[in-house]
């Protein structure tokens, strides 16, 4: 008789809500991170009561009562309803942060930074910014289309004002092993190339990817659609996919 096959190993998320202790503090854990029990049932409660409230006044609590709950938080917070945060001890607001109706955002990981929203940045609606062990860096002005993904188990930083159209998706690390005996999800999905910087001043339209360590330099545009798997230089129009450098830039 064959021996029993060796338990494979849980991806982060099993492996945390399969963990020790009561369903209660393995939910805290997981969305709170390294806080107090009080502290995170107080944010609980808050983001229960005021997290749908409709209008000005919900706008005006929330910009009041959710600027306790992270690492730093500048003057003049919007959030809309049901925005979802966790591990907001680790994320970092500049002035003027919007985040609005449904977006998410993640500082997840161990031993990780978490994320850095700058000054003025717009983050639209149903955006997913998350880390997975990683972070990310979205300096000042920078504004994120609804429906976008910005994902890390690595390093992301997005430059001062780019733009961000609709449904992008920038993903730095987040690979499986494709040769390892160990199924797809059952791994961690931590492999990475290297870190991912989007320059400063670019514009990216509508729907596109950006691969992990595929490097985008200041001042460029990506066209709507476009897969970009390599890095592209500044001022640089890149099409396609995968995206191609079609012309320069730069002012003559």
């Amino acid at each position: 008789m064959n021996p029993p096959p060796t338990p494979l190993p849980s991806t982060k998320l099993k492996g945390a809500m399969a963990g020790s202790g009561s369903n209660a503090a393995r939910y805290l854990n997981l969305t709170y991170g390294p806080v107090s029990r009080p502290r995170a049932i107080w944010q609980e409660t808050v983001t229960a009561l005021l997290g749908g409230w409709p209008g000005a006044a919900g706008i005006a609590l929330r910009g009041i009562f959710y600027r306790p709950f992270f690492a730093a938080c500048g003057r003049k917070l919007i959030i809309g309803r049901h925005v979802t945060l966790r591990h907001a001890c680790k994320i970092r607001l500049g002035e003027g942060v919007v985040i609005d109706d449904g977006a998410l955002v993640d500082a997840k990981g161990e031993g990780n930074d978490g994320i850095d929203l700058g000054t003025g940045v717009y983050v639209g609606r149903n955006t997913l910014i998350y880390c997975k062990g990683g972070s990310i860096v979205c300096g000042a002005g920078v504004n994120l289309g609804a429906n976008c993904t910005l994902f890390s188990s690595n390093h992301l930083s997005v430059g001062a004002g780019t733009m961000v159209a609709a449904y992008s998706y920038f993903l730095s690390g987040g690979a499986y092993e494709i040769g390892s005996p160990v199924p797809f999800c059952e791994q961690d999905g931590m492999q990475t190339a290297g870190p991912l910087t989007i320059g400063e001043n670019c514009w990216i339209g509508a729907r596109v990817t950006v691969l992990d360590a595929a490097n985008i330099g200041a001042h460029c545009v990506i066209g709507a659609g476009s897969v970009v798997t390599r890095p592209v230089p500044p001022h640089s129009l890149a099409l396609g996919v995968p995206a191609r450098v079609v012309r320069s830039l730069k002012q003559a």
